[in-house]
């Protein structure tokens, strides 16, 4: 198995003159090109910008040494708007117009699922890099972001050790929000507890009211969340705090940067994931400083949506770099051979098309940083997508 480190940025200067020298106009159609469908509007809007931040950079970085195979990357960007008909346009945008030899990208299991049989029928290697509630495949796609196999167990039997008995479930209503939930429910039930509520809004719900009024009937110990990353999460969370419910509160679908754009309301909640910006390694914290050094006061704070699709990006390239080629029946084979040390650690996408992942127990502070709790180390994806090599 070939391991790629991704650079410190200090060791790109002269890289990224040397490139800016050697390039010209006939160098211009010699290009990588990644393809990246996300939710620049709708659900998905309040994170999508820290997901094109990462690849930026990473792309940056990676030109700046040279590029891939000697060629120039370059991204192709576009709106989903984080839904099934935009999705569709997007994919069929990239694939067949724009020509992108992959696409790498954070979007709602809508969107993706919508993409799917444009990636099929293109046949372009797909890394997805969402969280999201596991076993969607295909044999073109590869996931480097958590599944509730890997995220729910830190939560739930946190509560239990906390007294926790009874709980109450609320997500929307589409494919995550209903798995991410299913899984949670037999999980609960299989560890002792007791689901007293469990409700779906639609995936641009902005009026909780009706949800929260049960949970205030029912006075769960505990609420556990799915909603529709961004958005959704922002006028739940908030209305939630507004009602004035004080039982443990367990987001499985906010990101730190959107804990941040709550304010005050997102204080106190408890988050399972694979990235936090406080981890506490050379690679976590040169990544950082690179993202601030690019984007300074306009940058987006990193997170669990956002620094997979970094990884990602890298990941890509020593594919490319192991087969020798962008020829996706070389590439695709290559994908579950490298390994990518980066910000979350080494990633390796070698279980069924998905990764075992270090995934972190946080609580939400005053600040909209997460103050961790307690970590798990290579935790097992499980079975996802049995059929494919």
């Amino acid at each position: 198995m070939s391991t790629l480190r991704i650079p410190h940025r200090r060791l790109l200067m002269a890289g990224a003159l040397a490139a800016g020298l050697l390039a010209g106009p006939a160098l211009a159609a010699d290009t990588v090109t990644i393809g990246i469908p996300v939710g620049l509007s709708g659900a998905n809007s309040v994170v999508a910008p820290s997901v094109v931040q990462s690849a930026e950079l990473a792309v940056e970085e990676i030109n700046a040494k040279g590029g891939i195979l000697g060629k120039k990357v370059v991204l192709e960007v576009a709106d989903d708007a984080s839904g099934a008909a935009g999705a569709q346009k997007a994919f069929d945008s990239l694939i067949f117009q724009k020509k992108v030899d992959v696409l790498i990208s954070m979007e709602t299991s809508a969107a993706r699922n919508a993409g799917l049989p444009i990636v099929n029928r293109g046949k372009v290697p797909y890394i997805y890099t969402s969280f999201y509630e596991g076993r969607s495949c295909s044999p073109f796609m590869y996931v480097n972001a958590w599944v509730p196999d890997q995220q729910v167990a830190p939560i739930v039997d946190f509560f239990k050790k906390e007294g926790a008995k009874t709980y109450f479930l609320i997500g929307s209503d589409y494919a995550f929000g209903r798995g991410m939930l299913a899984f949670t429910k037999d999980y609960i039930e299989k560890t002792g507890g007791k689901i007293v509520g469990d409700e779906y809004a639609p995936m641009d719900a902005t009026d909780w009211t009706a949800i929260l009024s049960k949970v205030k009937a029912a006075n769960p110990d505990a609420i556990i969340t799915s909603t529709a990353g961004g958005a959704p999460n922002v006028t739940l969370t908030k209305q939630l705090r507004a009602a004035g419910i004080k039982a443990l509160y367990g987001n499985l679908a906010v990101d730190e940067g959107t804990a941040k754009s709550m304010g005050a309301d997102a204080e106190g909640i408890y988050i399972s994931g694979s990235y936090f910006t406080n981890i506490d390694t050379p690679a976590n914290k040169a990544f950082l400083a690179a993202m601030e050094t690019k984007f300074g006061k306009d940058l987006k704070t990193p997170n669990d949506l956002s620094v997979p699709e970094y990884e990602a990006v890298y990941a890509y390239k020593a594919a490319v770099e192991k087969a020798g080629t962008t020829a996706a029946d070389k590439v695709i084979p290559a994908l579950a051979e490298v390994a990518v040390e980066g910000p979350r650690g080494t990633i390796v996408m070698n279980k069924q098309r998905h990764a075992p992942l270090t995934m972190y127990l946080g609580q939400v502070k005053a600040d909209g940083s997460v103050a961790i709790m307690s970590s798990f180390k290579d935790v097992d994806p499980g079975d996802q997508c049995p059929k494919l090599k």
